[in-house]
């Protein structure tokens, strides 16, 4: 199994829908050229800023065929699974494959609390419905309500043949450096999940980030990767400076639609996101973006 291509930031690329909450294929092709052309490893179909959790299955794999059309081949193309429940995550895991997903990523199940017991059984019937498939874990305790542990992740990257990375949203920089520790015998793939710790993540052992940021700014979020592993340290860490007060301005508008706000600022015309969500409207907020946006350069 060839796992050269894992790594570098890969972006949970947004998805741009028409009036009737159905992917608008003109604007994702336009945005899926954007991030390739600005540098990035890879995208991620139906991440949480891809809005999984507002599509049906049929626009699922709408959505795939045509991410992976327009990639042709220039990146991977991975594909996120969000269900709750072990059955549905294995039908999309097999439909993702079918479709030319280079890679999957299962983020641990929403509302539910499961125990250890439960967690590893589900990610290993995932992951073993598509044995010949790259499979990553995804940790998003802020989303899900609990976190996954680096006791846990191990297991599953020793036991699991083709559990080779995770994706670490939990903000904890010591448990992503551990799960790189307890894990570096295998050559376990870790990725940060959060823009303004990738500096940080590199710095642990991460092979890269799964990075909101390019699908607005991926010349500020490439900096920081690109530097970084050409061993420019300090201009690394400099580059991440400069992109975190962008990212942490979208902390005060609601969840996820922040990042269609700063694409459409930015001229990239991704629309408005599914409802109940609403662009962020005129105020304080969107001022605050705006502003951040400006002194980066980005506007």
């Amino acid at each position: 199994m060839n796992l050269d291509f894992i790594k570098g930031v890969v972006v949970p690329i947004l998805t741009p829908i028409d009036k009737d909450e159905l992917i608008d294929e003109a604007k994702f092709r336009k945005q899926i050229d954007f991030v390739i052309n600005g540098g990035m490893a890879g995208i991620l179909v139906f991440g949480s800023n891809g809005e999984f959790y507002q599509v049906e299955e049929p626009e699922m794999e709408r959505g795939l065929k045509i991410a992976v059309s327009q990639s042709a081949g220039r990146i991977p193309v991975y594909f996120g699974i969000g269900a709750i429940n072990t059955k549905k995550c294995i039908r999309l895991a097999k439909m993702a494959v079918a479709n030319g997903a280079a890679a999957v990523s299962i983020l641990q199940p929403m509302f539910l609390k499961p125990t250890q017991t439960e967690l590893f059984e589900h990610f290993k019937a995932v992951a073993e419905s598509i044995p010949e498939t790259p499979v990553l874990i995804y940790n998003n305790p802020g989303r899900v309500g609990y976190g996954l542990n680096a006791a846990l992740v191990a297991k599953l990257a020793h036991e699991v043949k083709n559990i080779v990375g995770m994706k670490d949203t939990s903000g904890d920089i010591t448990l992503t450096e551990e799960c790189v520790r307890l894990n570096r015998d295998i050559d376990f793939k870790v990725f940060g999940g959060k823009d303004t710790l990738l500096y940080a993540s590199l710095c642990v052992g991460a092979v890269g980030g799964v990075c909101t940021a390019g699908n607005f700014m991926p010349e500020l979020i490439g900096d920081v990767y690109n530097k970084f592993v050409a061993g420019d340290l300090k201009g690394s860490l400099e580059a991440q400076f400069k992109l975190n007060p962008v990212r942490l301005s979208m902390d005060g508008a609601s969840f996820p639609v922040a990042a269609k706000d700063m694409a459409n600022l930015r001229g990239l015309d991704v629309g408005d996101p599914y409802l109940p969500n609403l662009p962020t409207p005129e105020g304080a907020v969107l001022e605050n973006i705006k502003s951040t946006m400006r002194e980066a350069g980005l506007l």
